[in-house]
This record gives structure tokens, C-alpha cells and sequence, in this order.
């Protein structure tokens, strides 16, 4: 029997670290399916049609046969168990992070008690790393080579060109008078 593994997340977008720990789970698993959260309390930047993209284009060649990648909405357990996944990876980066993580693999577990939650922690350099990190980088215009793959860079760097562009218009529009509100006549 092949076992599989989940890997959730929002994605936005897929870091370095990510794909650090999807690459590590797979000593454990035969077959990982990366899992898109689809709908997230967190507001999203990319669409997870984008977000999937992104992923397929950053896996490292030597492992992209052996993962899937999809979006999922409704419960994680739900989608797991239809799913036949053995086990769900989560990354654990801060002390802080468990609390949170604790809480979630105690709920699933009580919904789906044959679905074990694995946390491996990523390699040291990229404890630090976070999704909301690199998109702060990114809007301010930083660099964040060595954060993302250089597909995840090029697409970071035309939202918020296309984004600055889009503020820009709108700036625009709004400082230039309107019909019959400009200036009067003499």
C-alpha cells in the first residue's frame, strides 16, 4: 500500500521553506499531495489557480512525478480520508506555532482518528521564512531571491507593478476635475 501524504496550506505564494519541508516529507511518504486552501480567512494575493501554478513551476524536477498538486475547500479531513492520505505534514518553524498546530491535529484527529499530523521543522536557514515576510519584501520593492523559486520572483514582482499601475490610474482619475467642476468661465 503506497502511503500518502497531505501537505496544506494557503501557498501565497509557495516559499523556499515550503518546498524544504515537501521535499523532506518525502522520505516519509511515496506520493504527497499539495493541498491549496481555496477559500482561507486570510486574504489571499494570488488566486489559488495562481497559486497552484506557482507551486507546479518551482517543484524541483527530481520530485514533481511524485507530487500532486490541487485545491481543496471544506474540511481537511474530509478531502484527506477521500483522498486515502495517511498522514497530514504541517511545518513547525516557532515554539509559537505549535500552539496553533496542537489545536488543529487535535480536531482533526477527533474527526478522522485514522489520519496521523507529522510536523517536521524546515532546514535552519529557513526558519525565519514566511509567506507574509516575502510579500512584505516583495510589495516594497526588496529583493527576494533565495526566499522563492525565480518563477515565484518574476510573478511577486509583476502583481505589485500591475498593482502600483492600478493604484496609479485610479490616484489619477481622481485628482483630475470633473465635466462642469472645473474651472469657471470669466
Amino acid at each position: 500500500m503506497k502511503r500518502i501524504g497531505l501537505f496544506p496550506g494557503t501557498f501565497d505564494p509557495v516559499t523556499l521553506g515550503h518546498l524544504d519541508i515537501l521535499v523532506r516529507s518525502l522520505h516519509l511518504f511515496d506520493r504527497m499531495i499539495l493541498a491549496v486552501a481555496h477559500r482561507h480567512h486570510k486574504a489571499t494575493l494570488f488566486t489559488a489557480e495562481e497559486r497552484m501554478e506557482m507551486i507546479r513551476d518551482a517543484l524541483p524536477t527530481d520530485v514533481a512525478g511524485l507530487v500532486e498538486v490541487t485545491a481543496f475547500e471544506g474540511l481537511l479531513v474530509d478531502f484527506a480520508r477521500a483522498r486515502k492520505v495517511t498522514g497530514i505534514v504541517r511545518g513547525l518553524r516557532f515554539v509559537s506555532d505549535f500552539e496553533f498546530e496542537f489545536q488543529m491535529a487535535l480536531m482533526n484527529q477527533k474527526l478522522c482518528p485514522e489520519i496521523d499530523t507529522i510536523y517536521l521543522m524546515p532546514t535552519e536557514k529557513f526558519t525565519y521564512l514566511n509567506a507574509t515576510l516575502v510579500k512584505e519584501v516583495a510589495r516594497n520593492r526588496g529583493s527576494v531571491q533565495g526566499l522563492v523559486a525565480p518563477q515565484t520572483a518574476r510573478r511577486l514582482e509583476d502583481k505589485f507593478r500591475r498593482m502600483r499601475e492600478a493604484a496609479a490610474t485610479i490616484a489619477g482619475a481622481e485628482l483630475r476635475p470633473r465635466a462642469g467642476k472645473g474651472r469657471r468661465k470669466p
